[in-house]
């Protein structure tokens, strides 16, 4: 895992411990680093070196638009960094904390009550935690809009293997779906974390016969979400489609 800061690019590893920490293995400071595409040299896709004061690195995207959002977002902050008088001291600490254990989605987790969210409120639905285990990456381009926008209404939601609509209030947010009862709650029955998610209309065979449905699908993990308008449906459709 690699977490980019205004001063160093930071590697990471989840450790086998209790607490499931990130455990850092290195830095790189952003002063005086440079960038070089390395697919041919190593013959790996997807691949570039991190030319640092005092070691290199080697690292590899799982896709050519990944690795192009993580070297301007890379030089961006180079750029930023080297505007400062001086290069920053090192990190004092070796690790980061994730006190949240590992888990799975489920139908009954996003069923889950206030008391179990309260309970388990540090669990693991940060963007850090998504993106380690859905092996994804978050832009500053995509951090800005998410943390600036914010889409709520009605939806009817239906799992994948059940056969009823739950209407529920909807607000999209920070990368995740909150549903509420009402527009009045305070704190959500459940969220859905929408990183590396699919937004589609679904087909003829999954015997869906209703308007203004959308599918969102994550390998197994499959939930439909129904609109009372066109407009409502559109609004929500291209915002997901947008930024999941």
């Amino acid at each position: 895992m690699f977490l980019l800061f205004s001063d160093s690019l930071v590697y990471t590893s989840r450790g086998m411990t209790p607490s499931n920490q990130f455990k850092v293995h290195g830095q790189l400071p952003l002063y005086g680093m440079t960038i070089r595409e390395s697919e041919e040299e190593w013959g790996v896709p997807h691949s570039f070196t991190l030319f640092g004061q005092r070691q290199s690195v080697v690292v590899a995207a799982s896709c050519a638009s990944e690795m192009e959002r993580w070297v301007e977002d890379i030089r961006m902050a180079i750029d930023l960094a080297e505007q400062s008088s001086s290069p920053h001291a090192d990190l004092l600490s070796t690790s980061l904390t994730d006190s949240s254990k590992s888990e799975q989605e489920s139908e009954e987790e996003l069923c889950g009550s206030r008391s179990s969210l309260e309970r388990h409120g540090h669990r693991g639905n940060t963007t850090m935690h998504v993106c380690w285990h859905r092996n994804t990456s978050v832009s500053m381009v995509d951090f800005s809009v998410a943390v600036e926008n914010q889409l709520s209404g009605n939806l009817l939601r239906k799992f994948k293997n059940s056969n009823g609509w739950q209407k529920l209030w909807v607000v999209f947010t920070n990368f995740s779906l909150f549903f509420y009862k009402s527009h009045q709650d305070d704190y959500p029955l459940a969220s859905l974390p929408l990183l590396g998610y699919s937004v589609t209309v679904p087909s003829e065979s999954e015997n869906i016969h209703k308007d203004y449905v959308f599918k969102l699908h994550f390998k197994s993990h499959v939930y439909y979400f129904r609109s009372e308008s066109e407009y409502t449906f559109e609004r929500y459709r291209l915002n997901l489609e947008d930024r999941c």
